[in-house]
């Protein structure tokens, strides 16, 4: 079986990450696990409290590991596309941390034991070079706070081992950036 290629797409509130792991997906010819925390805020409101992004941390966990299984099959049963083996994750743990430390000025513990037990093949790091847009889920239209959470997201990275890039442009040409990082970072196989 070929070996599975993780890559999340990470980055501070309308930067474009749910657009582009479908993009990567779509080009690709593979899935991609949505972020968790646009469906819990959805069913539960945006009001949201320091023990329920413990919830929405597990429950991101418990999305890429069906993703992880559901690409495994795929894989197995040899369906799809020659670059199926690459998994488009949309958040990881790193985005957790920075919100559980960013809002509540903590973090759980979980989300530290994720953060060092799980393994990725790639980030892309989502720039703030997008106009920021309104949706009843998003927190901070100032520049202010995009550039502080886009830099706090860019000093985790550079202290990690794992490859990572930083993905800019709009549209076609953002998507274009991040496949071009993917090829130069991962072999393909």
């Amino acid at each position: 079986m070929d070996k599975l290629q993780k890559i999340v797409v990470l980055g501070p509130e309308s930067t474009g990450k749910s657009s582009l792991c479908a993009a990567l997906a779509a080009h690709y010819q593979t899935i991609w696990t949505p972020e968790y925390a646009r469906h819990f805020l959805s069913e539960q409101g945006t009001k949201y409290t320091y023990a329920d992004l413990l919830t929405i941390a597990k429950g991101q966990i418990n999305n890429e590991e069906k993703s992880i299984e559901l690409l495994d099959q795929k894989i197995k049963e040899n369906q799809g596309g020659a670059s199926e083996n690459k998994l488009i994750i949309d958040t990881d743990m790193y985005v957790m941390k920075v919100w559980c430390e960013y809002v509540f000025n903590n973090c759980h513990h979980y989300i530290l034991e994720q953060i060092n037990q799980r393994g990725y093949d790639l980030y892309l790091l989502c720039d703030i070079d997008l106009p920021w847009t309104a949706d009843e889920m998003r927190e901070y239209p100032d520049a202010s706070p995009r550039i502080e959470l886009f830099t706090l997201y860019k000093e985790l990275l550079i202290n990690q081992k794992t490859p990572w890039g930083i993905v800019s442009g709009a549209g076609a040409q953002r998507t274009a950036n991040a496949i071009q990082l993917i090829d130069q970072n991962l072999p393909k196989i």
